[in-house]
């Protein structure tokens, strides 16, 4: 829900140039950077010294259609994230020295982006997702000199889209998803240019990103709805999976968010235990 005296007014807000990112993306970034970003409820554990640092590249851009953000789709083949909408990015690697380098170089890896492209605006608070014991700092960033993107490795990811950020705000495309590992109701959108659903990890930072810039618009009505495309991704094969690599992010079990309605009957609470689960396929997303 739009807050009052909060986000761009109508027809303002989806543009951006190649001289900067939109005013609203701006405000965004500062309330992200002094700690608002977060959806954990308050007793989701802490991290443990052992979690392994990792980060994501939040990337905005100017499109046709306005401002746009990347996203990436994992190939369906993969044993772990099969088939799920994600940011770019990855685990980072001793000689990245920030999280903002770990964003770029999975990025330039995943997708070919490049990263003199690039400006960095800001990065939020470290999440920690206990499934795969990441800590993933998400880093925002503006596309001020686009570049061609693609899957570099068709065998890691299927598709590459910009997706308009009209379209993660119009009602049609927003989806309120039976968490397949809660049965809680959880956010996600269905855009153009990929194939499966965006929900998790990802679809839960875009929402909140949106909130706080004051284009939240409502949910639809009616109860979660549950979705092939995201079961599939996280069926566990019959041998059981290997935990996830140094360069995947699965965050599954981030904590669904609050969208105001009731608990399902049967719906279970979120797993917050760090070392549960840890042989279950989960979201990329």
């Amino acid at each position: 829900m739009t807050r009052p005296g909060r986000g761009p007014s109508s027809g303002e807000w989806s543009t951006g140039g190649p001289d900067g990112p939109p005013g609203w993306l701006t405000e965004v970034v500062a309330t992200v950077a002094d700690g608002g970003l977060s959806f954990h409820p308050e007793d989701w554990p802490g991290p443990p010294p052992h979690a392994r640092p990792a980060a994501v590249l939040i990337l905005f851009g100017a499109g046709e259609r306005g401002t746009e953000v990347l996203l990436l789709e994992r190939s369906a083949g993969l044993r772990k994230h099969a088939g799920q909408p994600a940011f770019p990015g990855g685990g980072a690697d001793p000689s990245d020295g920030s999280p903002a380098a770990t964003a770029l170089r999975e990025a330039h890896e995943e997708v070919g982006l490049d990263p003199a492209g690039v400006e960095i605006l800001g990065t939020g608070p470290p999440l920690y997702v206990s499934h795969s014991n990441y800590l993933v700092t998400p880093v925002l960033a503006w596309w001020r000199v686009p570049s061609r993107v693609f899957a570099v490795d068709p065998g890691e990811t299927s598709a590459v889209a910009r997706v308009p950020v009209t379209e993660l705000v119009d009602p049609a495309n927003r989806v309120r998803l039976s968490h397949p590992r809660t049965a809680l109701p959880s956010p996600a959108f269905r855009v153009a240019g990929l194939t499966a659903t965006v929900w998790g990890f990802t679809a839960g930072i875009l929402d909140e990103l949106l909130r706080l810039a004051g284009l939240e618009r409502p949910w639809g009505e009616g109860p979660p709805v549950e979705d092939a495309t995201v079961n599939a991704s996280i069926a566990r094969p019959a041998g059981g999976l290997p935990e996830a690599g140094a360069g995947e992010i699965d965050p599954a079990d981030l904590p669904v968010p609050d969208l105001d309605i009731p608990t399902p009957a049967g719906g279970r609470a979120v797993d917050t235990d760090p070392g549960a689960d840890t042989d279950e396929e989960g979201s990329a997303a």
